[in-house]
């Protein structure tokens, strides 16, 4: 077994940053229309000698395929992972080496905002320690899964 697979991948869910990534392939998209219609039209130079060189289209394509790596990124690694231990934080940069785990030995309590846009982990009774975690990362039809997911693990009705 690599240190890449997961033993039990039926026991764990993730969540990746799939709604973060929307707006990176939408802005690759766009570029490389950009650098598509600079290669175009720079067949017109003849005509008109103002129109750009067809190897300035190459910054456009450069940062569409850049925006499309990150897209693909975010799509593809995980952003919370809820296992049998806990749930598992991964930061945007570094995620390896940033990872924060919160065991379900200290949640006390879970709240998940009614727009379902933040989750917050208390850790006491008094809700005076914890942690939140925004969710807009996830995908909006994903967010009424997690909610359900963490706040069925504490056995707290889901609202």
């Amino acid at each position: 077994m690599t240190a890449t697979e997961v033993r039990e991948p039926e026991k764990e869910l993730r969540f990746t940053r799939a709604g973060q990534a929307r707006l990176f392939w939408v802005l690759s998209a766009m570029l490389a229309g950009v650098a598509f219609t600079m290669a175009a039209t720079a067949v017109y130079r003849e005509i008109n000698p103002e129109l750009p060189h067809a190897a300035w289209a190459l910054l456009p394509f450069a940062a569409s395929v850049a925006l499309a790596r990150l897209a693909l990124r975010l799509t593809r690694h995980a952003y919370l992972i809820l296992t049998p231990l806990g749930i598992e934080v991964f930061p945007f940069y570094r995620p390896a080496s940033g990872m924060n785990v919160i065991f379900w030995q200290e949640i006390h309590s879970a709240e998940v905002a009614p727009d379902r846009r933040l989750l917050t982990l208390h850790r006491d009774a008094g809700k005076t320690s914890g942690v939140r975690l925004t969710l807009l990362p996830i995908r909006p039809d994903r967010r009424e899964l997690l909610a359900k997911a963490v706040l069925g693990r504490l056995g707290e009705p889901t609202a």
